[in-house]
C-alpha cells in the first residue's frame, strides 16, 4: 500500500529518506577479506569455474547420499568457492523427487524446519516404481531428470553442459552484461550459486512469481518473438510493477509440455526452496535448439523438489504436499468485502453498511485502513474518529446482522519518542526482546507511517506471545475483529538502514496525506472534457473518449530487461547484482546485515517475512478466536504462506489493463497454494469510472477473494455509488453465493488435497495448444466458464470454448446452448453489467436457491441442484458441506451426484447434518420425459422447458443427508 507516495515523502522528509550508512551493504555483499586481512578478488565471471566431481556414493531404499568435491582451482566468481558438498537424493513418493545440495560444513544457510515442515523421509522405498528417475554423471557432475513412463523423451530438467546451448553466449540484453550465459557449471559460492536446465524449445512455463508479466500468465522463454525473462526474487513494496520483482517469493514452475507429434501434452513441476535473493534466467539463445531456465542465488543451498505431475492440477497437489495445504477458509469469507483507505471516522463506515443495504447489494465484511489507527500506530484505535466503545457498538452490530469487521496490520511498530510516551506493544517487545536488531546489538529503527519504528523478529521464541498479547489487548480495547490484513510486510520501510540509530524520536512527526490529489483515470474516459465524475454518461451523453473507430486500450510500457543503465541501481552491492528494480537491496526496506534472533542475517530471511507474519498472526488469532477459522488476507508471501494466509494482488490501478492483469495474478496464486485471492476491485491506485468499476464488480464475482478497495483521496468507488454498478453487483454477487457450495467444495479441496480452486483452461483441456496462453478467461472448478468484458466502450466480448465441438457449453443464466466455434473464438453479447458465464456439460452443482444478503442467511436457505448432461446423457459432481466455521474443522457431510440412462443418484457420507432441504433439481439436456419419479414414487408437478431440454422439479423437500434417486422416460 501507500507505494504511490514515496515521492512525495522523499521531499516531505529527505533526512530520514537519506542512506544513513552507504557502506552497511557493502560490508555485508562486498568483497570478502581472507584470514590474512587481504581482499579476494572475485573473477566475476563463471566460465573459469570447475564444476564438481561426485564421490562417496551410497545408496539406500529411498535413495543415495554422496560427496560433491571441487574438480579444480576455485573460480571465486561472485563469493568463495566451497569446496564439499553432500548430495541427498530421495524419492518422496511416487510423484515427488527431493534432490537437495548443500555445504558438507553446514555453513550456508537452509529454511529451519520450524519454519516450513517439510515432509518426512518416506518409510515406503520408491527407488524402483517412482515415475521420476535420478540421472547423474561423475565426473563433471551434472545431474538429469526423467520419467520412467517416457525414458526416451527430453529430460524434465538436465543439468549437463552437453544438453544445453554452447557458450559463451552473448548479452541477451546489450546494456545489461550480466545477461550474458559464459558457460553452465555448477557453481556453489558462499554469496554465489547457479545452476541450469534444458528446457523444450519454447516450452510452456507457468509461475515463478509474484509478477505481473507482460507476457501474461505463460512466462516469455524468449521464443516466438519473446525477449525470454528475468525473474528476480526480492520481496519490496512497490505499486504493481510491470515485469520486475514485487510482493513475494515463488521459486516453484509449471512446465506444459505439448508432443506435436502425437498431440498430447504432460505437465511436470520444479521448486527450488531457498529464500536467497536471487535471478531466474528463462531463455532460448539464437540459433538455439533448446531453451533453459538458470538459477542464480546470492546464498543458500539448492533444495529441489520435482513433480511428475502428469496434469497440470496434480503437479500443483504434488506441491501442496511438500510445503502444506492451504488453510480452511471460513464460509463468511467467501462474501463481499469493502474497504478504502480514508474512511476517516467510524460514522464512514456506518454510512457504507447502512446504503449498502439500502441498494439491495450483500455486503459480508467491512474492512478498515490506517485511518483505524492513533497516530499510525497498531493495535490502537484513534479516540476522536474511532473510539473504543463506538467502535466495539458498530462491530457488534455488525455481528448481530451476520457480518464482520476486518482491521489492518502493518509490519512497523513505533517506538516511544519521550519518557511519557505510553505504547505498550513497543515496551513488551522491547522487555520481551523480539525486534530485529542491528549487528551491535542495538534496535533497528526504520520508518513507516508513525515515525521511527522498530521490526518484528519473527525467529524470536518471545515473538508468538508478545504478538497475541498485542491482538487480544487490542480486541478488550474495542476491536473484535473477525480476520486481519496484513500490510507493508515484505517489510517496508520509508528508510535505508537502520536511519533511527541515534536519532531523536520526538523531532519526526508521523506522516501525512493531507491535501492528496489524486488525478488519473482509467483509459477512454478524459475527465479534462466531462470532469471528475467518472460517469459513463452525463446529460445523455455517453463520456467513452476512445473514439468509435478505436478499440485499443493504453498499456504500461515493460520495464527494460537489464538495469544497467537505470539510475539509481547499485550493481556494487553483493558481487553478483539480482536485478531488484530499485536498486540496492536495502533501499525502502531492511539494511541485509540487520541481525534476527539465532544469529540468522536479513540477507538470507528477508523473502519470509510477510509470510512468517502470516504464520505468527494465524496462530495468535486461532488462540483469541478458539474453535474458528482464522481468516487472514497477507501482501507479501512466501512458499507455505497458504497454511496461514490469503492473499490480495497489491496496490493495482484503475486501469483496464489491470482488470486483465487481474486474472494472470489470480492464475499464479493457485499455483503456489494461495488460493484465496483477489485484486482490489476497480482498482486501487488513480480514480475508476463507472463503467471499469461496473465490469471489475462482475469479474471479481467469479474469483476467490472478493474486495472493493481504493487509494486515499481517489473517486469514491462504493458499489451503490453509481446506479449501474449497483445493478451488476447485484447480479453478479447472487450467482456467487448460488455458487457457494461449489466454491466451498473447490477449496475443501484444496485444503485436503491442494488441487486448484481456479483454473487456466489448459489445465482441463490439456491437449489444446490454442488454450496454453489463454489468460483473459478461466474456469472456477472444472465446470463454470467466465468471459469478462476487459476493454472500455464494449458490447460484445470473444471467447473461446474448450473441447473443440465434443462439449455442450450452457448460459449460467439462461441455460442456452452455446454455438460455439470449434478451436477458435466465438462473439458473446455482453451489454453493461452482465458477464458472461457458462456452464461445461457432464457436470453437476450444488447451489444455494435463494441467496440472502450475508452468507449466513444464504447458508440458512434451501438448496437447488443443477444438471448439465452431455451428449451421452451423463454427469457427475460432489460437494462437501460442514458448519463453514469450526476449526480443526469437524463433522462433514460429502455427497455424490451421478447421473446417466435417465437417472439421477445422489449418494450421502458422513456425520455432519445437513438440516437445510434439496428443493429444486433442474436437468439440461434430456428430451421431454412422459414420466418422472423421486424416491420411485411419480412426480406430481415437473415443468419442461423446450428451448432448453431443461426438465425441473420443484418443492422436491429432500433431505441431502441420505440416498435418493430422481428418473425420467
Amino acid at each position: 500500500m501507500f507505494s504511490l507516495l514515496l515521492g512525495a515523502l522523499y521531499a516531505l522528509a529527505p533526512t530520514v529518506w537519506a542512506e544513513v550508512s552507504s557502506n552497511i551493504q557493502l560490508a555485508t555483499l562486498g568483497n570478502k577479506l581472507t584470514s590474512n586481512g587481504t581482499a579476494t578478488l572475485y573473477s566475476m565471471n563463471v566460465t573459469g569455474c570447475p564444476g564438481y566431481t561426485l564421490g562417496l556414493l551410497q545408496e539406500s531404499d529411498i535413495g543415495l547420499t554422496a560427496q560433491l568435491t571441487l574438480a579444480g582451482p576455485a573460480c571465486n566468481a561472485f563469493g568463495l568457492d566451497i569446496s564439499d558438498l553432500t548430495i541427498e537424493v530421495a524419492y518422496q513418493s511416487q510423484s515427488t523427487l527431493h534432490v537437495k545440495i548443500y555445504d558438507t560444513a553446514n555453513q550456508q544457510f537452509t529454511i529451519p524446519e520450524s519454519v516450513i515442515e517439510r515432509p518426512a523421509a518416506p518409510t515406503t522405498s520408491y527407488t524402483g516404481s517412482s515415475d521420476l528417475v535420478f540421472n547423474y554423471d561423475a565426473t563433471p557432475f551434472a545431474f538429469w531428470i526423467t520419467r520412467r513412463s517416457d525414458p526416451d523423451a527430453m529430460p524434465l530438467f538436465d543439468t549437463r553442459a552437453s544438453s544445453l546451448p554452447p557458450t559463451p553466449i552473448p548479452p541477451f540484453n546489450a546494456s545489461d552484461p550480466s545477461t550474458a550465459f559464459d558457460g553452465f557449471p555448477l557453481v556453489f559460492e558462499d554469496q554465489y550459486l547457479q545452476v541450469a536446465s534444458a528446457l523444450p524449445y519454447g516450452t510452456n512455463i507457468y509461475g515463478l512469481g509474484e509478477v505481473i508479466a507482460s507476457s501474461g500468465f505463460r512466462r516469455d522463454i524468449g521464443t516466438d518473438g519473446g525477449v525470454g525473462t528475468i525473474q528476480t526474487h526480492w520481496n519490496r513494496d512497490v505499486a504493481d510493477p510491470i515485469d520486475q520483482n514485487m510482493y513475494g517469493t515463488h521459486p516453484i514452475y509449471v512446465e506444459h509440455r505439448y508432443n506435436a507429434t502425437t498431440g498430447k501434452a504432460s505437465s511436470s513441476g520444479v521448486l527450488l526452496l531457498s529464500s536467497a535473493g536471487s535471478d531466474i534466467f528463462l531463455q532460448t539463445p539464437s540459433n538455439s535448439k533448446v531453451s533453459l531456465i538458470e538459477y542464480r542465488m546470492i546464498g543458500g543451498i539448492l533444495d529441489f523438489y520435482f513433480f511428475s505431475g502428469p496434469t497440470d492440477a496434480e503437479v500443483i497437489a504434488q506441491y501442496g504436499s511438500v510445503i502444506g495445504y492451504p488453510m480452511w477458509q471460513p464460509a463468511w469469507g467467501f462474501g463481499f468485502h469493502l474497504c478504502r483507505w480514508g474512511y476517516h471516522n467510524i460514522s464512514y463506515d456506518r454510512e457504507n453498511v447502512a446504503q449498502m443495504r439500502a441498494a439491495g447489494i450483500p455486503l459480508e465484511v467491512q474492512w478498515n485502513d490506517i485511518d483505524l489507527y492513533h497516530a499510525y500506530r497498531d493495535f490502537t484505535t484513534d479516540p476522536v474518529g474511532f473510539p473504543g466503545d463506538e467502535l466495539r457498538e458498530f462491530i457488534q452490530e455488525l455481528a448481530a446482522n451476520n457480518q464482520h469487521y476486518i482491521p489492518i496490520v502493518d509490519a512497523g511498530i513505533a517506538v516511544t519518542v519521550n519518557s511519557t510516551d505510553v505504547y505498550d506493544p513497543f515496551t513488551r517487545g522491547v522487555e520481551e526482546d523480539v525486534w530485529i536488531k542491528n549487528p551491535d546489538g542495538s534496535l533497528y529503527i526504520g520508518q513507516v507511517w508513525p515515525g521511527y519504528t522498530v521490526f518484528p523478529d519473527w525467529f524470536s521464541e518471545n515473538m508468538l506471545s508478545v504478538w497475541t498479547d498485542s491482538l487480544q489487548n487490542w480486541t478488550d480495547m474495542g476491536v473484535e475483529f473477525s480476520g486481519i490484513w496484513l500490510d507493508m510486510n515484505e517489510p517496508s520501510s520509508f528508510c535505508s538502514s537502520s536511519c533511527g540509530t541515534g536519532a531523536n524520536f520526538s523531532a519526526l512527526s508521523p506522516l501525512s496525506v493531507a491535501g492528496t490529489v489524486v488525478t488519473g483515470y482509467p483509459e477512454c474516459y478524459d475527465e479534462t472534457i466531462w470532469g471528475p465524475s467518472g460517469n459513463m454518461t452525463i446529460n445523455g451523453t455517453s463520456t467513452y473518449s476512445c473514439g468509435t473507430s478505436s478499440t485499443s486500450v493504453a498499456v504500461v510500457e515493460k520495464r527494460g530487461v537489464g538495469a544497467g543503465d537505470e539510475q539509481g541501481v547499485d550493481l556494487n552491492s553483493p558481487p553478483y547484482a539480482i536485478h531488484n528494480a530499485i536498486g540496492s537491496l536495502n533501499r525502502n526496506t531492511l539494511a541485509t546485515n540487520a541481525t534476527h534472533y539465532g544469529g540468522y542475517v536479513e540477507l538470507d530471511v528477508h523473502n519470509m517475512f510477510g509470510f512468517m507474519e502470516a504464520k505468527t498472526t494465524h496462530l495468535a488469532v486461532q488462540s483469541i478466536n478458539p474453535g474458528k477459522r482464522p481468516f487472514l488476507i497477507g501482501r507479501s508471501t512466501f512458499p507455505s504462506a497458504g497454511k496461514w494466509t490469503g492473499h490480495w494482488l497489491g496496490d493495482n490501478y484503475s486501469k483496464w489493463q489491470y482488470m486483465y492483469l487481474n486474472i494472470q495474478g489470480v492464475l499464479q496464486f493457485q499455483i503456489y497454494q494461495i488460493p484465496m485471492v483477489g485484486a482490489d476491485t476497480c482498482g486501487f491506485n488513480d480514480n475508476t469510472d463507472e463503467e471499469l468499476c461496473n465490469r471489475w464488480m462482475q469479474l471479481s464475482a467469479f474469483v476467490p477473494f472478493y474486495r472493493n478497495h481504493n487509494t486515499y483521496a481517489a473517486l469514491p468507488q462504493e458499489p451503490y455509488r453509481w446506479p449501474s454498478v449497483a445493478n451488476a453487483s447485484r447480479i453478479a454477487i447472487a450467482a456467487r453465493y448460488a455458487l457457494l457450495p461449489y466454491w466451498y467444495t473447490l477449496f475443501a479441496n484444496a485444503s485436503m488435497a491442494g488441487l486448484p480452486p481456479v483454473r487456466a483452461l489448459f489445465y482441463e483441456f490439456p491437449d489444446e495448444p490454442e488454450l496454453f496462453t489463454v489468460d483473459r478467461q478461466w474456469l472456477v472448478g472444472s465446470d463454470i466458464l467466465v468471459t469478462p468484458v476487459l476493454t472500455p466502450g464494449a458490447t460484445t466480448v470473444d471467447g473461446i470454448f474448450p473441447g473443440r465441438g465434443s462439449v455442450i457449453w450452457r448460459d449460467w443464466y439462461t441455460h442456452a446452448v452455446v454455438n460455439a466455434t470449434s478451436g477458435g473464438n466465438t462473439t458473446l453479447d455482453a451489454p453493461i453489467s452482465h458477464i458472461n458465464v457458462h456452464i461445461r456439460d457432464n457436470s453437476v452443482l450444488l447451489l444455494h436457491q435463494e441467496p440472502g444478503y450475508t452468507i449466513y442467511e444464504t447458508r440458512e436457505g434451501p438448496y437447488a441442484l443443477l444438471v448439465s448432461l452431455n451428449a451421452a446423457g451423463t454427469a457427475f459432481g460432489n460437494a462437501y458441506v460442514d458448519d463453514g466455521i469450526s476449526y480443526p474443522p469437524g463433522p462433514s457431510r460429502s455427497l455424490t451426484f451421478q447421473a446417466a440412462e435417465g437417472t439421477l443418484k445422489i449418494e450421502s457420507k458422513g456425520e455432519y447434518a445437513i438440516e437445510q432441504k434439496l428443493e429444486t433439481i433442474t436437468v439440461l439436456g434430456v428430451q421431454k420425459p412422459t414420466q418422472v419419479t423421486l424416491q420411485g414414487s411419480s412426480v406430481g408437478v415437473w415443468t419442461y422447458e423446450e428451448a432448453t431440454e431443461g426438465l425441473v422439479v420443484s418443492n422436491a423437500s429432500v433431505s441431502l443427508n441420505g440416498q435418493f434417486t430422481l428418473t425420467w422416460k
